[in-house]
Parts: structure tokens; sequence; C-alpha cells
């Protein structure tokens, strides 16, 4: 089959989808009132909260931080085990139908409770026991992500010199635009323009000058690197590093995806991974593992952590409120359609030229580098293979770093809520201990035993965007709204979740995994706890 016809079928249906499916959501279930202030305005404090200026700003920070690599990672995995039909069915669907109402309802819970987080929200909605059990998930989950984030992104630059000048010269063009905006009120679009220009100007740079450190201890010291940024990014006002700075990296995004749909227009591939390979992998059934493998571009909890975390802060109207959330959902779900055909299109399956065939550039150099040559082959025509990986690695590289800093902020709003608010430790409270806290715990993770850990994030991740959508079927419930858009997702994702880390849990225990065996029982027992906690406020 043309690549160009999926293509098309999978835009067309996400815009739909948008169109049609968001609006109902906005108009019928949230019934948003236009006219009411949001947290951004009413609790302005020059520091997290914070309006931006435009929803397009906003916008660029939110699908900044929920892009990361997931939308690029979970397909590109699960298409080799599975084929790409079910995987293709899966984000389309996942994303306009659980993952869309998914982010628009965390959004909209926040803002009506505040801007407080999911695991805040919990107290009031549910019970102070589901808050204290839910907020401490969420924090060991985000510890987790800022470690992972900061290895891969280390490992990156190690492997790809040429990136490295350009992802930290975007800080100072994300510097210089937040003053442009917040503190010169220099018009937006000529702000933009020069972000943009430096940033053009250090991507030439770093392909004239790598930055090579030949040492054995090199991923180390990047990972040290990004965690003292991460900490300084997560205690400076919002507006003048993290909000400008995914606003800018957005466009890096934008312009791979544009040129990503084009090269398949120029050169329309032929899909030459099978559509369906088998039910069964090595890492299990298409049901209900695939659902876990795939993620973000689907639904993906930890988008509920943004949404509720950073986005609500900085929402200027509550009618920017669709755009940003559900439309960055949708958005992540073309970035993973890109991502497939990429590998499925750009790559040969059987044969072909060796170091563009998909099953051994997954076996021999991981998913970061197949989906590289996958895109720069898809991109040949117009920029040159080797042009067009680089572009790959570097958009890689940038997202990655957003979804760091943005995480380790969120991070830090969870532990003042958490160990400041609900369990009265007010040392906590103080932003630069809690940050330094959450950072200590990454570095250590990212230096040691972070590989041990993972395996089981991909369950995790999803449990907690299952039982965000049953929060927000019991506050809807609770103020007489219609639940059956919130409640049919939370219960599928519910079932799939539990009957992934039931199958994960057997095959840990099966391996002496005894670590995992137990943070399995662990996740398990959380959601049943969550589940009777939320059967008693209802």
């Amino acid at each position: 089959m043309n690549s160009l016809f999926v293509a098309i079928f999978g835009l067309t249906l996400s815009a739909l989808g948008y169109r049609f499916y968001a609006t109902f959501i906005e108009k019928n279930i949230w019934r948003v009132d236009y006219n009411k202030k949001t947290p951004a305005v009413v609790k302005d404090d020059g520091l997290d909260y914070v309006a931006a200026k435009h929803w397009t700003i906003l916008f660029g920070h939110h699908f900044a931080s929920i892009a990361g690599a997931g939308p690029i990672i979970g397909p590109v995995i699960a298409c080799a085990l599975f084929g790409w039909g079910p995987a293709i069915l899966w984000i389309i669907i996942g994303s306009i139908f659980i993952g869309g109402i998914h982010d628009y309802s965390s959004l909209m819970l926040s803002v009506r409770h505040n801007g407080n987080s999911v695991g805040h929200i919990a107290q009031s909605v549910i019970s102070r026991r589901s808050r204290l059990v839910f907020s401490c998930f969420l924090l060991l989950a985000l510890v987790l992500v800022v470690a992972v984030f900061a290895a891969v992104t280390a490992k990156t630059l190690v492997e790809e010199p040429k990136i490295v000048i350009p992802t930290f010269s975007v800080l100072v063009a994300a510097i210089i635009l937040g003053f442009m905006l917040y503190r010169w009120h220099i018009n937006q679009w000529l702000a933009t323009l020069t972000g943009l220009i430096i940033m053009g100007i250090s991507i030439y740079l770093g392909l004239i000058f790598p930055v090579v450190i030949n040492s054995s201890q090199a991923t180390s010291l990047w990972i040290c690197v990004l965690l003292a940024y991460a900490f300084i990014a997560s205690v400076v006002p919002v507006n003048i590093m993290l909000q400008p700075r995914d606003y800018l990296s957005a466009f890096i995004l934008f312009f791979g995806l544009v040129l990503g749909y084009l090269g398949i227009i120029v050169s329309l591939p032929k899909m030459n991974a099978p559509m369906f390979i088998n039910f069964q992998s090595v890492q299990g059934n298409l049901w209900p593992m695939m659902f876990v493998i795939i993620a973000c571009g689907a639904i993906s909890g930890f988008h509920s952590l943004i949404s509720s975390g950073t986005t609500s802060k900085q929402l200027p109207r509550k009618k920017d409120a669709k755009i940003v959330a559900f439309g960055g959902m949708i958005l992540e779900g073309v970035l993973s359609l890109l991502a497939i055909i990429s590998v499925c299109a750009g790559l040969s399956w059987i044969g072909g030229t060796p170091g563009l065939v998909y099953p051994e550039l997954m076996e021999k150099s991981g998913w970061i580098v197949t989906f590289g040559k996958g895109f720069g082959q898809l991109v040949a025509p117009l920029v040159g293979a080797t042009v067009g990986s680089l572009i790959a690695m570097f958009t890689l590289s940038s997202f990655v770093l957003t979804t760091l800093d943005s995480a380790t902020r969120i991070a830090r709003y969870v532990a003042e809520e958490l160990l400041g608010d609900g369990l009265g430790l007010k040392i906590f409270k103080n932003k630069y201990i809690s940050t330094l806290t959450v950072v200590l715990a990454a570095l250590w993770l990212a230096l040691g035993s972070w590989t041990a850990l993972w395996p089981v994030f991909g369950a995790a991740n999803q449990l907690i965007a299952a039982l965000v959508l049953l929060l927000a079927s019991v506050y809807l419930f609770q103020k007489n709204r219609p639940t059956l858009y919130t409640f049919v997702p939370a219960i599928f994702m519910i079932i799939t979740t539990i009957a992934a880390l039931i199958y994960q849990m057997i095959g840990f225990f099966q391996a002496n995994n005894y670590l995992l065996f137990s943070l399995t029982i662990v996740l398990l027992v959380l959601a049943a706890d969550m589940l009777i906690e939320a059967g008693k406020s209802v």
C-alpha cells in the first residue's frame, strides 16, 4: 500500500475528530463558560501562575512538553512486533476518543480547582486518602521520567555531537524571547523571528563545531549538566525560560512534521513492513500489550500531569483549552503516524540496502537510530538522507529536553502539594528544597538503576491515565453531567492496564525479577484502592 493513502486516511480522521468530537466534549460535557477567568489570571504570581501572552505560545509549551520521545518510540517498537495496521488504528481511535478527552478533562479539572494537579484534586473529588496515595505514585513516576529523559538526552548528545550547540543555544534564544515578550513587550512575531534566527545560526554552528567529550564518563557528565539545567528551569519564572523554550522547540517539530509529510508526497514510498504480523509477540499479546507500548500518540497519563501541572497555570482564556489540550493530543497522534510511516515506508523489511532494514536496525541500533534512518530516507528527495537523519535526531533531542524540564517543574509542584501541604512537612514548601530533592533522586536513578525500573513504566503511565479518566468521571457525576464519554474510556484503560500488569507480573516472577514483580503488585493494589475510594464517593 502506498504510504500517501495511509497518511491521508490518518490526517483526515484526526481533523474530523478535532472538528466535531472535541467541540462536542467542550460544549456538551464540560459546558465551558468563556467569561470566567482562569487561575493564570486570578492567581498571577509572576512565577508559576502566568497567563501566556497568546494561545499559540501556550500550545507550543504544552505540545513540546507532551511530545518527548513517547510518540516515536512506542509506534516504532509496536510496528516491529504487531504490524502497522493495529498501531495506526489504535493511534487514530485512541487520540480522538480516549487521549483527547483525557488531556482536555485533566486540564479542565485543574482550571476548576485553582490550577492544582490531578493528585491534589483527588482529595476534593474523591477523598484525602486517594490524594495521598495518588500523589505519592505521581511523584515517584515523575522522578523516574526525569531520570530516564536525562539519561536518554545525554546518550543522544554523546552519539550525535553536532546537536550539542543547537540543543543548548535554544536556552539562550528562549531567555531572550521571554524578556522580549514579557519584559520589553515586543511584538510576538518579531520576538519569535528573533528566537528562530538564533536557533538557525546555532544549528549551522553545530554542524561546523561538533562538541565531543573524549571521556568514558561523557554520558554521566551530560546527565549532571542536564539535571542542573532542569533545576534552574524549575525555579525561575515560567515565562522566562520554560514557556518560551518549549514554544521555540515546537517550531522544530512543526518543521519536522511538514518536512516529513512533504517527503511522503514527493517520494510516494510504499509501506514495506507488514500491515499485520501476529497477535502474539516476544513482549506479549497485541491486547493488552500494544495499548501499553503505544502510549503517547494515543493516550498517556503523563499528559494529565502537564495539563494540570504547568498548562493550567498559564492558560490565558478558557476558550483556548480545546485547541491546546485536545488539539495537542490530536497533533501528537499525527506525529506518531509520521513515525510509523518513516520506519515502515522509509526502511526495508526484508533485504534491501544494508543498514536500512527495519528489523535489523531495531536489533542492532535501537529505536532512535531506526527512526532517524527511516525519516532520513523519507525526506531524502528534499534535503538528503544525511541531513534528514540529523533533523530527526535534533528534533528528538529537543523534545526529550522539553519533557525533562517540564517534568522536573511538575514534580516540584507535586512534592510541594504532597510533602508540604498533604503531610505537613513545611520545608518542602520551599521551591528550592523540593526541586533539589527531585533532582537528586533523579540523578541517583539516572546514574544507576533506572533501566531496572523502566520496563514497568509503560503500564504505570497508562494506569495514571485510567485513574485520571476515573477522577473526571466522578467529578462529572457529582455535577450531574454526562459521564459516558469519560467513564467508558476509563473502564477500557483500567481493564487493559490491569491485564498488562498481571501479564508482566507473571513474567517478572518467572524470570526471578522480584523487584519488578513487587512493583507490579504495588501498582495493582494502587489501582484497587483508587477504584474502591472512587466507588465510595459516588
